[in-house]
């Protein structure tokens, strides 16, 4: 499956988890919430860490918080991105791996190397598979996985 695909399918499972919502009331405090049946992704966890509206997520919304799990700004940067950089964000999406953690282990990764700036795709690609995810149980990097069944989502 072309990377691009791969990221079209995850905006579609996540916006399929979400529409599995169905409302109930807490009468103590009288506030609705959601309860959610997904199959791909766990949507309580993505939408209290990606701040998401319950009421209002749709398949746009579904595109662009996947481009930004995938490292893109919006879902259209990532529809424009170059294959290498497709294959790297399918590499930290496939890993789940925090964006902020990853962006400061590559400039701690340049200052060892005495580089000035890990910079291309390529150069992330040999990080991320060499070093980067070889080590993150040693260095204490823990993600987390936004995933329900890695093999469907």
């Amino acid at each position: 499956m072309k990377p691009i695909d791969y990221f079209k399918l995850q905006a579609k499972n996540l916006h399929r988890d979400y529409k599995t919502k169905t409302p109930y009331v807490d009468e103590h405090l009288g506030f609705t919430y959601y309860e959610y049946k997904p199959k791909f992704f766990d949507i309580d966890g993505i939408f209290v860490a990606y701040d998401q509206d319950e009421e209002n997520f749709t398949l746009m919304k579904s595109q662009h918080l996947i481009s930004n799990m995938a490292g893109f700004h919006k879902w259209s940067e990532l529809l424009n991105a170059s294959e290498i950089e497709l294959e790297l964000a399918k590499l930290l999406f496939e890993n789940q791996v925090n964006l902020a953690e990853w962006d400061v282990y590559l400039s701690i990764s340049a200052t060892m190397e005495n580089t000035t700036a890990i910079t291309t795709p390529e150069m992330k690609i040999e990080v991320l598979k060499h070093l980067f995810l070889k080590n993150k149980d040693e260095y204490g990097y823990m993600f987390d996985d936004y995933r329900i069944n890695q093999k469907t989502a």
